[in-house]
């Protein structure tokens, strides 16, 4: 069976039986863990365990784990520093903040590898303007250059632990203070003015090789009157043929307001398909998804699988032995030092 284009999420700590027969449904390729489904690593290793027993190929298992205050694990797990104090290092030492770029990029994935999810939904690419709430201390920098440079520094890391990357949210959402979770974002500069900022963090992080995108839920109306993840100008014209880029696109969660222009759920889904991307998340609406998995009428695509299969994380499922080894307890303690250090010297 080949994984299908819908990711779902789960309620709880364990799977219910109707949870399981969603999963095993063709058109469902992946699962999004949130902090509710959590509760040690333990458990974690579990349920990532039996979701990944449903199908072959295994189904993906992703997450919000940037760091900050966007961290869905935090008991057992290290917790990591928002991308911003990264950025505030770059600014006295930016050596150094690259080495901890990738150390953290590096700690993120194999911490996450070792109890059975397959990659992050990181790192964030938008640049921080001070204008917007949601992005805000996620974002690495205000300056694009810097912000490739670091993120090109945390994928190298992931990279090193066995996981690929997701740049977000394109072409940038760091110019509109609205919330595409609960508003509908504007963002009226043209063209040419996201091309020179926005676009330049993932037009490098391409060029390194990341593996995967997401749009941002924001209408630019200069260039097209749909949101990023449903316009295939974005998708297929920019991000595909200008910027050449071959991995996976995710649409934002279809649950989110910023969505809501696409319609019902099951054009919110076949609209984003359509623009270009190859995995729709559908999160924290049940019901949605069994709306969108009956209602979704797509053909399999052979060049979507192929993509989808190296989003796979090599899993290890031993947190505990993780814990034992040097290079772990090394990286934990150069972190601590480094949090400490730069949160004293900027007066956090």
């Amino acid at each position: 069976m080949s994984l299908g284009p819908v990711m779902a999420d789960l309620a709880g700590l364990e799977m219910t039986p109707e949870e399981k027969e969603i999963l095993a449904h063709p058109l469902i390729g992946g699962v999004i863990l949130f902090a509710r489904n959590f509760h040690s690593p333990e458990q974690l290793t579990a349920l990532t365990a039996e979701i990944h027993k449903i199908r072959t190929p295994r189904l993906l298992i992703g997450v919000d784990h940037e760091g900050g205050r966007v961290q869905r694990f935090k008991h057992g797990f290290t917790l990591l520093p928002p991308m911003r104090l990264l950025g505030e290092a770059y600014d006295k030492d930016n050596k150094h903040a690259r080495h901890m770029s990738e150390l953290l990029g590096w700690l993120m994935s194999v911490e996450l590898l070792s109890v059975g999810v397959d990659f992050s939904f990181a790192p964030v690419l938008d640049l921080d303007k001070g204008i917007s709430d949601v992005i805000g201390d996620r974002a690495f920098h205000s300056n694009p250059e810097i912000v490739a440079d670091l993120a090109h520094s945390f994928m190298l890391g992931m990279k090193k632990a066995g996981m690929v990357a997701t740049g977000k949210h394109f072409p940038g959402h760091g110019h509109i203070k609205a919330d595409s979770h609960i508003a509908i974002p504007v963002d009226e500069r043209g063209y040419q003015d996201i091309l020179a900022e926005d676009i330049v963090p993932f037009e490098r992080m391409i060029h390194y090789g990341l593996a995967a995108v997401m749009p941002a839920h924001v209408i630019y109306p200069q260039v097209d009157n749909k949101p990023a993840g449903f316009s295939s100008i974005w998708i297929k014209d920019i991000l595909r043929k200008r910027l050449a880029f071959e991995g996976i696109v995710f649409s934002d969660d279809l649950s989110m307001e910023g969505a809501s222009v696409a319609g019902g759920f099951v054009e919110r889904a076949e609209a984003a398909l359509d623009a270009g991307c190859d995995m729709v998340l559908v999160c924290n609406r049940p019901d949605a998804v069994v709306t969108v998995i009956d209602g979704l009428k797509v053909k399999s695509n052979p060049v979507s699988q192929a993509r989808l299969i190296r989003m796979h994380g090599k899993i290890s499922r031993d947190l505990g032995h993780l814990r034992q080894k040097l290079e772990w307890k090394k990286a934990v303690h150069e972190l601590d030092q480094f949090v400490n250090k730069t949160s004293m010297e900027l007066g956090f």
